[in-house]
């Protein structure tokens, strides 16, 4: 078995596969202060109640964007799973062109869903996650990183909101319906929903511009199905781009290795 897993700001995301089928997965919240122990014990917690042998894993890769906390991650595989971690983008090769002016800045997420989509879907292409960020790549027709657009996410605005109003309650991210709310809480859910899908569309729709005017566009990270729905314009919503990913990434690495 191969564990992945893709450390975010707001969340880590463990996948475990047995050859190219995702098994099982769980997310973890991203604390900067955890300790190995915390991680160790329960990402073991969470294999024993699903019935699956820690002691199969074979290899852990890990992407990450929070340096913070791998020291932590790294000695909790090591101590709990007896596998010293791969991590793409310092001891095992993304395996795609990266044209960004400074390849060192492109957060490792960003490259790690390029190369699964691309395998996936084909170019040209541009894949939208929504995670603490929301982030736009695009991939061109033969495979390589080009660059893209970082935008705050969803989640963000409506904290920044919520902070910086004395009124203002939080919400849920929920679509209300109709644009024309007759409450506080409708109406901030419809200028949430409704001006983020605009904001991903219109960015979108820029770049298959820049692009030539054809790419297939891929959704994945936390809020893509609720933003799907509505932007209509996504060929595919894929909410585990990452983890096979970094599967694929470690299945050509090891056959380079053979």
């Amino acid at each position: 078995m191969l564990l992945t897993i893709d450390i975010g700001n707001t969340n880590m995301e463990f996948g475990v596969f047995e050859g190219d089928k995702l098994k099982a997965s769980f997310r973890l919240g991203t604390n900067r202060d955890v300790t190995s122990d915390e991680v160790g014990l329960l990402a073991s917690q969470y294999f024993m109640i699903n019935g699956i042998d820690r002691t199969q894993v074979e290899d852990v890769v890990i992407a990450s964007v929070v340096p913070q906390v791998m020291y932590s991650i790294s000695n909790a595989m090591k101590k709990y799973f007896k596998r010293t971690p791969l991590v793409v983008g310092q001891n095992l090769d993304y395996g795609i062109e990266n044209r960004y002016d400074n390849p060192k800045e492109v957060g490792a997420d960003r490259l790690v869903n390029s190369v699964a989509a691309y395998t996936k879907y084909g170019g040209p292409l541009i894949v939208v996650d929504f995670g603490t960020a929301t982030t736009f790549d695009a991939i061109s027709g033969d495979g390589a990183y080009l660059g893209g657009a970082i935008y705050p996410g969803i989640k963000i605005s409506m904290d920044a909101l919520f902070q910086k109003t004395a009124k203002l309650p939080k919400i849920e991210l929920v679509n209300p319906g109709m644009t024309i709310g007759k409450n506080t809480i409708k109406s901030m859910q419809a200028g949430a929903i409704y001006g983020y899908v605009g904001a991903v569309k219109n960015i979108v729709e820029m770049m298959r511009r820049e692009l030539g005017g054809e790419a297939k566009v891929i959704a994945t990270g936390g809020l893509s199905s609720t933003i799907g729905k509505e932007a209509h314009l996504f060929d595919a919503v894929d909410r585990k781009l990452t983890l096979d990913g970094l599967r694929m990434i470690y299945d050509r690495g090891r056959h380079r290795c053979v």
